[in-house]
């Protein structure tokens, strides 16, 4: 017969996911320089793709974080969210890419990466691992992009978190150039715009 005094065993507790975790790192960090280890270190050593939760908060989520790309400031590597993110509920994801529609995009590109030319189950020089690739977007949802079969393209999974615009060959001055002179006007002035920004 049950001891009526015996407590019954306590409910688990679920541990929150790697977003939800790099979530409450970086608001405990607001206006901070965090670094990708420190990030790494919030998550897990468990969590190898913490690279794509942060973009996520930033793309899909519309979090204020900026890196080396928008602030000489900071250094590679180097994260900082700037703000308060906006309310969930003003959120809107934009999800599901069909199954239809992501083996058109495999099979136009060859199932090989768009960036660096690999393809699965090749070994990544940069992670040792094999490759796995994804659907990435040309123009990004938070810029108006869509999920159709022009504005999709095959990406492994460290081009598509971006680790290797890190080492890779930076475009020139001239083709920089020639791409914003070819550019619209209003394009012409958000380059403007950005860059007194950044170099403000």
């Amino acid at each position: 017969m049950p001891n009526k005094n015996q407590q019954k065993p306590s409910a688990r507790v679920r541990k929150p996911g790697s977003k939800e975790r790099i979530r409450q790192f970086l608001l405990a960090h607001i206006g901070q320089v965090v670094t990708s280890i420190q990030i790494r270190d919030a998550v897990g050593a468990d969590v190898s793709e913490w690279a794509r939760r942060v973009r996520e908060l930033r793309e899909d989520e519309g979090w204020p974080i900026i890196t080396h790309n928008d602030s000489t400031a900071l250094k590679v590597g180097q994260y900082m969210l700037t703000g308060d993110p906006p309310e969930k509920s003003a959120i809107a994801f934009a999800r599901g890419i069909s199954a239809k529609l992501r083996a058109e995009v495999l099979d136009r590109n060859g199932s090989t990466c768009q960036m660096c030319g690999l393809t699965p189950g090749e070994i990544d020089p940069a992670t040792g691992r094999r490759v796995r690739l994804h659907l990435g977007h040309i123009v990004d949802r938070n810029l108006g992009g869509k999920d159709e079969l022009s504005n999709l393209r095959a990406l492994c999974s460290t081009c598509n978190q971006g680790a290797k615009n890190i080492t890779a060959e930076k475009p020139s001055r001239v083709w920089l150039l020639s791409q914003v002179r070819r550019a619209r006007q209003d394009d012409q002035r958000a380059v403007f715009d950005w860059l007194q920004t950044k170099f403000e």
